[in-house]
């Protein structure tokens, strides 16, 4: 685990590929956001998380797919300020020690947060996301642009979030 962020409740630090059995989730009432998996208390209000958290306890977490396989890690989360939601995680996937990195927005709504293991499960296959649309980190999508991030949306499969 990182030394420079504080553990969250119900994380582990193993490292180890979320359960089968972990892989199902539950989304907020309104449909807007990211699931939630593992056995953390959702009704639990003495502590933050995991349906309230701060934004830097998620960048830094894995990403892996369905399968275990390790994706990538959260870069930025990307917040549409107007609205006040979550628009993207920016996924980097591929770099050794953050160089060379691969930049990936993904649809807040197509992550699934499992808390217990202290990551984000996205339901794609690796060969897919490699030919998903990315950027580098000195060449970010204007993601205000409706068009590109409807396109994003369609790949991922999830209906925008402004919708």
């Amino acid at each position: 685990m990182d030394q420079t962020r504080q553990p969250r409740t119900g994380e582990t630090t193993s490292g180890d590929s979320p359960p089968a059995d972990a892989l199902v989730g539950r989304r907020a009432p309104d449909e807007q956001g990211a699931k939630i998996v593992g056995a953390a208390d959702p009704g639990a209000n003495d502590r933050p998380g995991p349906r309230v958290m701060a934004s830097s306890t998620l960048e830094g977490d894995d990403v892996v797919n369905r399968q275990g396989e390790k994706l990538g890690k959260i870069e930025e989360i990307m917040l549409d300020v107007p609205t006040g939601r979550i628009a993207y995680a920016v996924l980097a996937s591929g770099g050794f020690l953050g160089i060379g990195d691969k930049l990936f927005a993904i649809p807040w709504r197509s992550l699934t947060l499992d808390p217990e293991n202290k990551c984000f499960i996205l339901d794609i296959a690796t060969d897919r996301l490699e030919q998903a649309p990315g950027f580098d980190k000195d060449h970010w999508p204007s993601m205000a642009d409706e068009t590109w991030a409807q396109a994003v949306h369609t790949y991922y499969r999830v209906r925008p979030y402004w919708e």
